[in-house]
């Protein structure tokens, strides 16, 4: 699972940020591994910045705090900055960056001296690269990488369902996704024995250990607990190299297991198109309406239009139902339960919430336990239209504590507006914000004007974005506390 505390962006390696010559940044002090990664920029001339930092910082400062400690250290004090900077180690900081302006002209021997002792990249920012620059140019190198992230993950998926169509597709598919992780990929039998593998195998003791994290996550394999089922996945490290296993199927017993040198962020994502695509091929027999559904799955992994595949899923028109339990997180067994109450064995759980698509001819019904979000009945060719619907009426239902709302029972405001009219008064009216202070102004008006919760869940300091809400406030030249300025603000940026 990644750490909970780093922002869901792809980290940039340090090395990139002090290559970019036009920021001029040098490394003075602390670790110069080419591993070392940074997760964002925050600037602070706190004494003591650890309240403030989540982990993964780029912490930029200017040295306004500490005047004294300077005196300190020509006086002949040399750890005047040990408590400053293991703060930072503590909170998780990745780099510290001094600025030699306006305070100071040069950075303390204290300071280099403390970073070199608690292990912590030291930068020299020049006077004439401001902090503005620096984060600018960080969250440049983000863009970037996560550009190239999606565009890999992309092709990886269209490489995989082009493998699965070949002669022989289970080999194929492990072909391309051992290529594609830059590692081994092995698919176990039910009885652990190695069916069929393809790539390199990063080191000699990696074997062992996949197949023991295979034995894991198979049916019966080792059990958790009397209770427990297996997992449907699970990751491991062993001599350093990343492990992976992913149980196939409802409980045949194949895992196909990944082994690769390094994690990146898409791997998941890669090795578990593969699951679905072996989980199909490796399926025993299977009925007509099965194989129906089966075939729908690879037609659209393969890129055929919903529209084409719907005739095999038995129904004309469909709706979206949107589900999630009171006071918990749905599983897969609760998933799956919701999806046999509903009639429907097309179920789908992401992001806390479960997704059925149901047949117009089924009526869902509320189900104790349950905040259900029903869209109106639609053809194939608009389930994304009916499945944001059922986002809004699953909300509707969470916030009016209704067991079930189905979209459409009253009039919104968005159904009153024609949408191209919607969408130009949006861009109107929010054409003063930049992304940032839209997404912020976005948070803030959905949790009710809360400064915390806001915060939280935008992942800065409070003062952030009680500074982003007033600059916001003036670019547009109103009243934030106006509810009517308000309403009309959330419909422009749900427009938007």
């Amino acid at each position: 699972m990644p750490d909970p505390t780093v922002p869901p962006t792809p980290p940039v390696p340090l090395a990139s940020l002090l290559a970019r010559e036009d920021l001029a940044l040098r490394q003075i002090a602390g670790p110069r591994e080419p591993g070392l990664a940074v997760h964002w920029a925050h600037t602070s001339e706190m004494a003591d910045p650890y309240p403030y930092l989540l982990g993964g910082e780029l912490l930029l400062t200017a040295g306004v705090h500490i005047p004294e400690a300077a005196g300190e250290e020509a006086a002949g004090g040399g750890t005047s900055f040990d408590a400053y900077v293991s703060r930072i180690v503590a909170a998780g900081g990745a780099a510290l960056g001094f600025g030699l302006a306006p305070v100071h002209d040069t950075v303390p021997r204290a300071l280099v001296a403390a970073c070199d002792a608690h292990g912590l990249p030291l930068l020299e920012v020049p006077p004439q690269t401001t902090f503005s620059g620096v984060a600018r140019a960080l969250w440049q190198l983000m863009a970037q990488a996560r550009h190239a992230e999606l565009r890999r993950v992309t092709e990886a998926q269209q490489s995989l369902a082009s493998a699965a169509s070949r002669p022989d597709p289970v080999p194929s598919v492990l072909r391309q996704l051992a290529r594609r992780v830059g590692g081994r990929a092995v698919l176990y039998g039910p009885e652990g024995t190695e069916i069929a593998a393809a790539g390199r195998e990063p080191g000699t003791e990696v074997g062992p250990a996949l197949a023991e994290l295979a034995r894991v996550v198979r049916p019966g394999g080792r059990p958790v607990s009397a209770t427990t089922p297996a997992p449907a996945s699970a990751t491991d490290t062993t001599g350093g190299i990343p492990l992976a296993a992913y149980a196939l199927g409802a409980g045949r017993g194949f895992v196909l297991g990944v082994a690769a040198p390094r994690r990146e962020p898409g791997d998941h994502t890669i090795a578990s198109v593969a699951a679905v695509l072996l989980s199909l091929l490796t399926g025993e027999h299977r009925s007509g309406t099965e194989a129906a559904r089966s075939s729908a799955l690879v037609r659209l992994l393969l890129g055929a239009p919903p529209e084409s595949v719907a005739p095999l899923l038995g129904a004309e028109r469909w709706q979206v139902v949107h589900g999630r339990p009171e006071g918990q997180d749905p599983d897969e067994p609760a998933a799956s339960a919701l999806g046999a109450a509903l009639g429907s064995p097309l179920v789908d759980l992401a992001d806390g919430v479960v997704r059925v698509l149901v047949p117009d001819e089924r009526e869902p019904l509320a189900q104790p336990g349950w905040a259900l979000g029903v869209s109106d009945a639609v053809a194939p060719a608009d389930w994304p239209a009916a499945d944001t619907r059922a986002g809004r009426a699953l909300a509707r239902a969470r916030a009016t504590r209704t067991p079930l709302v189905r979209y459409g029972a009253r009039p919104a405001l968005a159904d009153l507006v024609p949408p191209d009219a919607a969408e130009a008064h949006a861009r109107t009216l929010l054409a003063p914000l930049d992304e940032t202070l839209a997404d912020t102004l976005r948070g803030w008006l959905s949790l009710h004007g809360g400064w915390d919760r806001t915060a939280v869940a935008l992942g800065v300091h409070r003062n952030t974005v009680r500074q982003r809400i007033a600059r916001c406030a003036a670019l547009l030249g109103t009243d934030l506390d106006d509810p009517d300025v308000r309403m009309e603000l959330w419909f422009a940026l749900r427009q938007r």
